[in-house]
C-alpha cells in the first residue's frame, strides 16, 4: 500500500467522525532549473551575468506612500556608495540588449537600477545621487496615474496626482540620457476579483471572475492587448519615448502577455521573480532584487554575493509541510472559511516557509483523483478552492513558496471521456517489493496524455503558485504496462511488443527500464513546461521512493532513478519515512539514504528528506516531538538542507507548532553564521 493510499483510506473515515484537518507543508518557487536553478550547482555552469534592482520610492518614513517599498535619501545614497566602491559597475537597458544580440561583453559586477510605479520622489531625492554618479536607469509609469488631473486611484487609496513625477520632471530626466521609461500598464496596476470567494488579484495575470463565471481567453487576451498599447501610445505623447521594457505589475506575468509585450516592441520584461539572471534567464523576463525599507547595508550586500558565488541562502532553504485541501474543504462554505482561517493561524505558528498543497480529491480512497479543486475541462470540480487557499497562505503568511501537490498519471476519469479506459495494465503483483495497486492512466496513451495535459494547463490558468510537487506516481512497476499502446511504443523503443517477453530477456529488461524511467521523467518536464507557460518562474518537485534511493533493484521496481530525479527535478521529496518502510534501525535508515543522496551531483542541494509525523502502521499514533525534533537535529547534522513533513493536525498539534518552529530554525541560525562568515571573508 502506498503513502497516500494509507493516508487517505484513514483519514477518510477519520473526517467523517471528528472532522479533524490533516495538513502537510512546502511554499512557492521562484526559478525552473530550465531558467537556471538558484543554487551552487547551476551556478558552477551558469553564473551571474548581471543583477537589476527594483525600488520605489525614496522619501523619508514621514512623506512615503507606501512605507514597506520605500528606501530613505540616505539609505539610498549609501547603498548606491557601496555598490560603486566594491567594484559593481552600473549599466543601461542597451548594453543587455547588444551583450545578448552581438556578444558585446559586460563590465564584472553588472547592475540595471530601476524604478517602479513613478513616484515624484524619484526626481526629488534618487535624480540628483544618479546625475552625480552618471547612473542609468529604468523607471516604469503607469499611464492611468500620470493622466490623472487631480487624484489617483492608488490600490484602492485616493491620493494626490502631484505624489507622482510630473510631465516636465519626466522630460527632464529622459532628457539626461540617463533615463530611459519603460511602461508599468496604463491601468491593470491593481487588483480585479479572482474566484467566487472575492479575493482581488493581480490584473495582468488573473482571468477576471465576473458574472458567476471566469473571463474567456479572448476577452482576456483583448483587455490586456488594449490596456499595453493604450501606454505605449500614451507614453509617446507624454514623454517622448516610447517603450521597449515592460515592468510587470507586482512582478505577474505569464506567456500570454508577454508575448503581447513582445509584439507592441517591448522584448524586455522585468518581473520580482528572484535570483540571478544567467545566460539562460530569457530578456522578457529578468530578474530583479526588491530593495525595499527594511533592508539594511548588510542585507543589499548579503543579496549581491549570494548571486555572485556558489552558495545556498536560508531563503531557499525548504522548511515544507504537505497540506491536505480535503481537510480544509467542507460542504458547507462557512465551514470551510473557518478551517481555512485555522489553518492560516496554524501556518503562521509553524515556522514553515514551504507548503505542498493538495489540489486534487480522492473521496472514495482508492488512490486515483476523481476531482480537483480548480475549474478545468475534463475532472469534476469538488469545489472551486485551491486558488483561493493558496492565495491566502502566500498573502496573509510567512510561506514564500506553494507548490500544487498533483497526481501525474492516477486519474479516474468520468466514464464519459475518450481516455477514461486508457489504463495501466498490471500483469501480475509481485508480493516482494511494493506494487501501485491503484487506478493509472497509461503515459503511452496519446489520448490520456491529452487529457492530463489539459488538466496541467487549466491549473496554470486557475491558480497562483510557485511550483508543481508531482505525486508518487510517476512511476511504473517491473510488470507494466502492458497495454495496447505500451506495448506500440515498446516496438518504438526496439523491444518485444508485451512485458512477459521483456521480462525473459535481461538485455530487453534493463532497456526497457531505463526508457521507462527517462518516459515517465520527460512527461512531467512536459506538464511542468505546460504551466510554466502561465507561472514562468515555476519549480518542480517529486515524490520519491525511499528505496529507490537504497536498494540498488529500486528502478527496476519502480522506473525511479535517485540520479535522474536529481537532474531533472528542482527538488526531489525522498519519503524518509523508516515506519513505514519498517526499517530496524531509524538511523541507519537515514544515514544510508543520505549517503546515498551525497554520491549524486547537487544531491543536498537539490532534495528534500520528507519525514512522517504519524505511525500509520499503528493507526494514526503520533510520532513523538521529541523524536521528530531529535530527527530534524540530526539530519541537519548530516548536512541535509531540505525537511518537509507530513501529515500535520492543527486540532491535535501534531506535530508541535513551537517546537517545529524551533526545529526549523535551527537551519536559519546556521545559514546566517555561514552566510556571515563567507561575506566577511571576502573583504
Amino acid at each position: 500500500m502506498t503513502l497516500f493510499m494509507m493516508i487517505k483510506s484513514k483519514c477518510e473515515v477519520f473526517k467523517k467522525t471528528s472532522k479533524v484537518l490533516l495538513l502537510s507543508f512546502s511554499f512557492f518557487g521562484t526559478l525552473s532549473m530550465a531558467q537556471g536553478h538558484p543554487n551552487m550547482c547551476s551556478r558552477d555552469q551558469n553564473p551571474n551575468e548581471f543583477t537589476v534592482l527594483s525600488y520605489h520610492e525614496i522619501a523619508d518614513k514621514s512623506e512615503t506612500l507606501d512605507a514597506t517599498y520605500t528606501v530613505t535619501p540616505k539609505h539610498f545614497d549609501e547603498q548606491v556608495k557601496w555598490l560603486l566602491d566594491n567594484g559593481y559597475h552600473f549599466i543601461k537597458v542597451d548594453d543587455i540588449l547588444n551583450y545578448r544580440k552581438n556578444k558585446t561583453p559586460l563590465p564584472d559586477k553588472a547592475v540595471l537600477l530601476t524604478f517602479d510605479d513613478g513616484y515624484q520622489s524619484v526626481y526629488a531625492n534618487a535624480y540628483p545621487v544618479l546625475k552625480k554618479y552618471k547612473i542609468p536607469t529604468v523607471i516604469a509609469l503607469v499611464g492611468s496615474w500620470l493622466n490623472s488631473k487631480d487624484k489617483v486611484d492608488f490600490s484602492g487609496q485616493i491620493i494626490d496626482r502631484n505624489k507622482f513625477l510630473s510631465q516636465a520632471e519626466i522630460k527632464e530626466m529622459v532628457a539626461s540620457g540617463l533615463v530611459e521609461i519603460g511602461s508599468h500598464s496604463y491601468g491593470l496596476h491593481h487588483g480585479i476579483q479572482g474566484n467566487p470567494q472575492g479575493n482581488m488579484e493581480p490584473a495582468v495575470t488573473t482571468r477576471q471572475y465576473i458574472n458567476n463565471g471566469y473571463e474567456d481567453e479572448k476577452s482576456y487576451k483583448k483587455r490586456i492587448k488594449d490596456d499595453l498599447a493604450e501606454n505605449n501610445s500614451f507614453l509617446k505623447k507624454y514623454t517622448g519615448q516610447k517603450p521597449r521594457v515592460m515592468v510587470w505589475p507586482y512582478g505577474h506575468y505569464n506567456k500570454v502577455v508577454r508575448e503581447i509585450a513582445e509584439e507592441l516592441g517591448m522584448p524586455v520584461g522585468l518581473t520580482l521573480d528572484d535570483g540571478s539572471n544567467t545566460r539562460l534567464t530569457p530578456v522578457w523576463g529578468l530578474r530583479r532584487i526588491l530593495v525595499d525599507g527594511v533592508m539594511t547595508l548588510k542585507d543589499l550586500e548579503v543579496n549581491m554575493w549570494s548571486r555572485n558565488e556558489n552558495f545556498i541562502d536560508d531563503d531557499h532553504v525548504t522548511k515544507a509541510a504537505h497540506i491536505d485541501l480535503d481537510y480544509i474543504y467542507d460542504p458547507d462554505p462557512a465551514q470551510t472559511e473557518k478551517n481555512l482561517g485555522d489553518l492560516l493561524e496554524r501556518i503562521k505558528s509553524l515556522g514553515v516557509n514551504t507548503v505542498y498543497l493538495q489540489a486534487f480529491a480522492d473521496p472514495d480512497a482508492n488512490g486515483a483523483a476523481d476531482y480537483v479543486y480548480f475549474p478545468n475541462r475534463n475532472v469534476p470540480m469538488r469545489a472551486d478552492l485551491f486558488n483561493r487557499v493558496a492565495w491566502q497562505i502566500g498573502t496573509r503568511t510567512n510561506v514564500k513558496r506553494i507548490y500544487a501537490w498533483m497526481p501525474v498519471i492516477a486519474w479516474q476519469l468520468p466514464a464519459n471521456n475518450p481516455a477514461s479506459q486508457d489504463m495501466v495494465v498490471t500483469l501480475q503483483v509481485d508480493p516482494t517489493h511494493l506494487n501501485m495497486g491503484y487506478p493509472r492512466l497509461s503515459p503511452f496513451s496519446k489520448k490520456a496524455k491529452k487529457v492530463i495535459k489539459e488538466i496541467y494547463e487549466d491549473l496554470g490558468k486557475a491558480a497562483y503558485i510557485d511550483g508543481i510537487i508531482f505525486h508518487d506516481d510517476v512511476t511504473l512497476s517491473d510488470f507494466e504496462d502492458d497495454s495496447t499502446t505500451a506495448r506500440e511504443q515498446y516496438k518504438e523503443w526496439g523491444l518485444y511488443p508485451s512485458v512477459a517477453k521483456i521480462r525473459g530477456d535481461h538485455d530487453q529488461f534493463q532497456k526497457w527500464t531505463k526508457k521507462k524511467t527517462a518516459y515517465l521523467d520527460g512527461f512531467a518536464m512536459e506538464l511542468a513546461q505546460i504551466v510554466r507557460e502561465e507561472k514562468p518562474g515555476l519549480l518542480t518537485a517529486r515524490n520519491l521512493y525511499a528505496q529507490v534511493a537504497l536498494n540498488e533493484n529500486a528502478e527496476e521496481w519502480y522506473a525511479q532513478n535517485l540520479g535522474e530525479s536529481i537532474k531533472h527535478y528542482d527538488y526531489t521529496a525522498i519519503m524518509a519515512m523508516p515506519y513505514m518502510e519498517q526499517a530496524a534501525d531509524s538511523k541507519e535508515f537515514y544515514d544510508d539514504i543520505v549517503n546515498n543522496v551525497k554520491e549524486e551531483k547537487c544531491g543536498l542541494e537539490r532534495t528534500v528528506m520528507e519525514l512522517q509525523t504519524v505511525n500509520w502502521r499503528k493507526g494514526d499514533t503520533p510520532i513523538s516531538p521529541f523524536e521528530l525534533s531529535g530527527t530534524i537535529s540530526y539530519l541537519y547534522g548530516l548536512g541535509v538542507h531540505h525537511i518537509a513533513y507530513y501529515p500535520d493536525n492543527q486540532f491535535k498539534n501534531n506535530p508541535d507548532a513551537a517546537m517545529m518552529r524551533k526545529d526549523f530554525s535551527q537551519k536559519s541560525l546556521l545559514m546566517h553564521q555561514l552566510k556571515t562568515n563567507n561575506t566577511t571573508a571576502k573583504k
